[in-house]
């Protein structure tokens, strides 16, 4: 994630503008490692309350505001405790970051016990594990910390109370505001690694997001080495630095750097479909465009754009656990389609193997047939038969057993011929069966890569446990009814609806319940994806631009999302029939159209 010091400056910038003159009203301790302030502040609307949220997880280290009450433990901590005693009431005097680092300082004024103004601080400290909330006095001595850090712990920094409070060393990292082009030319682009590494290792507060972003704005690969960079040399200063590249990625930076200074920040989330992939306080442009959508859609890559960074993490986060529980609780749904999957192939490819094997009972049949017809030609002892195949008029020799006589090798053969005939025909009907397990199973496993919720993988899990492959109570329609998954639904740019299945259940239904005989149904060839059904009501002809929306779709829901061109064909829903036994989802057509079309469902509105 790109919790980074540019981050943290547009949080700061936001609680500033919120915070500062603020009275702390109320203190608690919700989780062992966060606390929760809630501020009451007048502003040209009157008095506001804001509630900022400061945790010290050592997973998710965060800050900001929210407007959600979360829940007050009938029992104080004693970090809570002390904190209520010492700034209860206490006013907000300032809130700046340290040293463009991931460290903020919220600065508070209080009366102590005789009535004087004191000055305190609290720090937070969002460093991963690291991460930690400070209480010091205005001498800098730690009064107490959320989380103590003795020298048993580490021997690099003590976090204990009565100790002076000492910040967290960067090392020979400098901070990007002061960083010039000299310096970047000569220190940042001369170090021997990676170039996007040579930026975040050697600026305080820029993470690798960022300085990836850094090289894609200015058109370079983050991954080569700064050796490899375009050296067209020019005198700037009193050394040389190369040119071209390196110019490109200045002046990148610096225009991050003066957005910076300005405190003009883009907050963004990069989604891919409904999972967020990353955010940061400027537009990460690597991972696509700015997006008009107030929720994410399926398909659809981009950016979107928050005026808050406090509400952008309350989206991420909570959109990140969605996906990250879904996610978790497929596994095992995962794990046991892929070994059916392997275990039935495996079979699939046998079968496949010993039904080729069949292929020579017609020639056993004819020898046969020849060894009777002109036995008499040979006797007891004879290695082959040399005669005439009637069957082409050349002349065929045939291989015998010397210790049977030539009607017994007749027979033999015979026997072959019955033995393989009915082994093609039980492996005929078994491939068929197998081909169709297989390909049954790939659907499964194409519903679990586009399921985006629970009630989704439970559908999955019901048709799994309903087909055999997982153990469970099947549904006989009694009992308490689950939540339903239903399809995705998006309306076409001439106004028709269109609905996707996200897996066999959602696919026999829509085909077969929800779609009337004039509609049209499109599905990729040959290949596990879903139906997508386009409701005509009624309309003869569809527009060629609905006709291509809804390919997209069925292209994009398919296991050929990765290719450039899908095949998809499409037909009338009333040239659609399930056979007798089919797995859900499962139908036949002879009557269609194809299409070659682009898996890209960008632009194609999303039903909300």
């Amino acid at each position: 994630m790109a919790f980074d010091g540019i981050f943290v400056s547009a949080l700061v910038a936001e609680l500033s503008d919120k915070l500062i003159g603020g009275r702390i009203y109320k203190i608690y301790q919700p989780e062992v490692d966060e606390i929760c302030l809630v501020v009451k502040n007048r502003s040209d609307e009157g008095n506001t309350t804001h509630r900022l949220v400061i945790s010290a997880d050592a997973g998710i280290p965060l800050i900001y505001l929210t407007e959600k009450v979360k829940e007050n433990p009938m029992v104080a901590p004693n970090f809570c405790m002390l904190l209520r005693k010492h700034i209860g009431n206490g006013r907000i005097t300032d809130i700046r970051q340290h040293g463009f680092d991931r460290i903020v300082e919220i600065s508070l004024e209080h009366l102590d016990d005789m009535g004087d103004l004191c000055t305190k601080k609290l720090i937070i400290e969002i460093m991963g594990k690291h991460s930690n909330i400070i209480f010091v006095d205005s001498d800098g001595m730690i009064v107490d910390s959320i989380k103590h850090i003795s020298h048993m712990v580490s021997s690099v920094r003590e976090v204990l109370p009565g100790r002076d409070y000492v910040y967290p060393v960067s090392g020979d990292k400098v901070n990007p505001l002061e960083v010039d082009v000299n310096y970047f030319m000569n220190h940042i682009m001369t170090k021997p690694e990676a170039v996007a590494k040579a930026i975040y290792t050697s600026m305080v507060g820029i993470s690798p997001v960022m300085a990836n972003e850094i090289c894609y704005r200015a058109g370079v690969d983050g991954g080569m080495s700064t050796a490899g960079i375009n050296n067209d040399n020019k005198s700037f200063g009193s050394g040389t630095i190369s040119m071209s590249q390196r110019e490109d990625l200045f002046r990148e930076f610096e225009r991050i750097r003066l957005d910076i200074e300005d405190k003009v920040y883009t907050n963004c989330i990069a989604y891919d479909g409904y999972e967020p992939k990353e955010f940061g306080a400027m537009a990460l442009t690597s991972y696509g465009e700015p997006l008009d959508m107030d929720m994410p859609q399926a398909g659809v890559v981009g950016l979107k754009i928050f005026d808050s960074p406090s509400a952008l993490i309350e989206e991420y986060y909570s959109k990140k656990t969605v996906v990250n529980r879904i996610k978790q609780r497929s596994i095992d749904l995962r794990k046991i389609v892929a070994n059916a999957i392997d275990r039935t192939a495996k079979k699939y490819d046998l079968q496949l193997k010993q039904l080729k094997d069949t292929e020579k009972r017609d020639k056993y049949k004819v020898y046969g047939e020849l060894i009777t017809a002109y036995g008499y030609s040979a006797k007891t002892g004879d290695k082959e038969l040399v005669c005439e195949n009637y069957y082409t008029n050349e002349e065929i020799t045939i291989p015998l057993d010397p210790d049977i006589s030539p009607m017994d090798n007749s027979k033999k053969y015979f026997a072959k011929y019955n033995k393989l005939k009915r082994t093609y025909e039980a492996l005929t009907e078994l491939t068929v069966e197998s081909k169709s397990e297989l390909d049954y199973l790939l659907s499964v496993q194409n519903s679990l890569e586009i399921a985006d919720s629970l009630d989704d993988l439970a559908q999955i899990k019901a048709e799994l446990i309903e087909s055999g492959y997982v153990r469970g109570k099947r549904d006989n329609g009694k009992g308490k009814k689950q939540e339903k998954s239903k399809p995705l639904h998006y309306i076409s740019s001439d106004g028709y609806h269109m609905y996707v299945g996200k897996n066999n259940f959602q696919n026999e239904e829509l085909t077969f319940k929800v779609a009337a005989g004039d509609d049209m149904w499109f599905h990729a060839k040959n290949m596990p994806g879903s139906h997508v059904i386009v409701k005509t009501e009624g309309d003869t002809e569809l527009p060629d631009r609905t006709y291509e929306e809804a390919a997209r779709l069925a292209a994009h829901y398919s296991a050929g999302k990765g290719s450039p061109k899908v095949e998809i064909d499409y037909t009338l829903r009333r040239n659609l029939k399930k056979p007798p036994k089919a797995k859900p989802g499962f139908v036949i057509y002879h009557t269609n159209y194809s299409m070659n079309i682009e898996p890209n469902i960008h632009g194609i509105k999303e039903f909300i």
